[in-house]
């Protein structure tokens, strides 16, 4: 398998990043008010234009690949769709701000355009998910809000194939999918296994955390038959409506972001600081590896293992910390810890905030992309990975 591509983009954490449909830019925010939009320059990323619009941390970009439009989200509890437009003073192509009236009263923390891109919605602190379409009369974008039965705040979106049905997570320990089907923007969808009459704001199906941990992560499979959700009880499920059944799947540390790469095939990561590739069907799922395996990391790949065991994940972040309390030191690598040394054995040396598919087309994604709190960007090969499945141990429940 080929190395990951790794890029030090940043001194400071990377809370999210998107890119356009070429891949030629890439959109990051870097823990501040402001969105930077960074261009590749050889084996490097460059700085290119700043969105500074936002008062407070941006919490969330997306990128539409067709109509070249970046959504941001904000805890200014705003959230503005860019476009490139002339200035009709310099002639120099710019981006240019839409108002977003979402009519929330907190903090905007997730983002993400439908597959359609003509509507977009917004999860909030609120307690409510805001499902924007744009209002030609009055030249800005308008919300519709989804807020029962949702009891705390909304940390993760992913929308259907079918552009209507959106997933979502939250801390009230339940992932849900909702209908954000809105009359005038949506054609009504066909029946599928979440169901046939789908009014704005119903129910299709509501699922609890395994040990009561908040959901970060949701996503629908490419046929959109099945959803994974991944909670901070160190747990990822497997739902599949038309079965039904449930897969879950523990680990050591929990994941916080994940996509599908196929309709068997999951990339999922968080706080052990590696993307791990899970791999299953309506039969059983397993945890089959990890997308750094064999890449060196930091320091090579010696000392760390970073494929599945039966019924746990090995995490080299959770080996560190451990090796360290048997040692009876404070903190790895702090005071008088012997030789200092906090790296650790994978690329990332802090969690990984986002994963985003990087190549391919849906249902058949070969390579998926990462950033963290380390500040790196990486892109990593997945293509290779299945050939791994009958050589790596892993646990299959169901």
């Amino acid at each position: 398998m080929a190395p990951p591509e790794v890029y030090n983009i940043s001194q400071s954490p990377v809370t999210s990043h998107a890119f356009n449909g070429d891949r030629s830019q890439v959109a990051v925010s870097l823990n501040s008010n402001e969105v930077q939009i960074m261009q590749r320059a050889g084996r490097e990323w460059k700085p290119v234009e700043t969105l500074s619009e936002h008062d407070k941390i941006v919490t969330s970009i997306d990128w539409a690949p067709n109509s070249n439009r970046i959504v941001t989200a904000s805890q200014d509890r705003n959230a503005y769709v860019w476009q490139q437009t002339p200035d009709p003073l310099t002639g120099r192509t710019i981006w240019k701000p839409t108002l977003v009236l979402l009519r929330i009263n907190r903090a905007a923390t997730f983002v993400r355009w439908s597959p359609n891109e003509d509507k977009f919605a917004v999860a909030s602190g609120a307690r409510a998910i805001a499902v924007c379409s744009f209002d030609p009369d009055n030249d800005w974008w308008v919300s519709r809000l989804l807020k029962k039965p949702i009891r705390s705040t909304v940390l993760s979106l992913d929308w259907h194939p079918n552009n209507v049905l959106l997933a979502a997570g939250s801390a009230d320990m339940k992932a849900r999918v909702f209908s954000a089907y809105i009359k005038d923007v949506d054609k009504r969808p066909a029946p599928s296994v979440w169901g046939e009459k789908l009014p704005f704001n119903t129910i299709c199906g509501e699922y609890g955390s395994p040990a009561g941990g908040w959901v970060h992560a949701v996503g629908f499979s490419p046929s959109g038959d099945a959803l994974a959700f991944a909670c901070h009880d160190s747990t990822i499920s497997i739902v599949y409506p038309g079965g039904p059944a449930i897969f879950t799947i523990r680990v050591s540390l929990p994941y916080v972001t994940l996509t599908w790469t196929s309709e068997d095939a999951i990339v999922a990561a968080g706080h052990d600081c590696q993307p791990t590739l899970l791999q299953g069907s309506p039969g059983g799922w397993q945890a089959v590896g990890s997308l750094d395996e064999g890449s060196g990391g930091a320091k090579g790949s010696a000392g760390a293992s970073r494929v599945g065991t039966p019924g746990r994940l090995n995490s080299a972040a959770f080996n560190t910390f451990r090796n360290a309390a048997d040692r009876g030191l404070a903190s790895p690598g702090g005071a008088g810890a012997e030789g200092g040394d906090t790296e650790l054995f994978t690329v990332h040396q802090n969690t990984i905030t986002s994963v985003r598919p990087y190549d391919g087309v849906p249902g058949a994604v070969t390579r998926v992309s990462t950033s963290g709190v380390d500040g790196k960007l990486v892109i990593w090969e997945v293509s290779a990975m299945g050939a791994l499945t009958g050589r790596i141990g892993g646990m299959r429940l169901g």
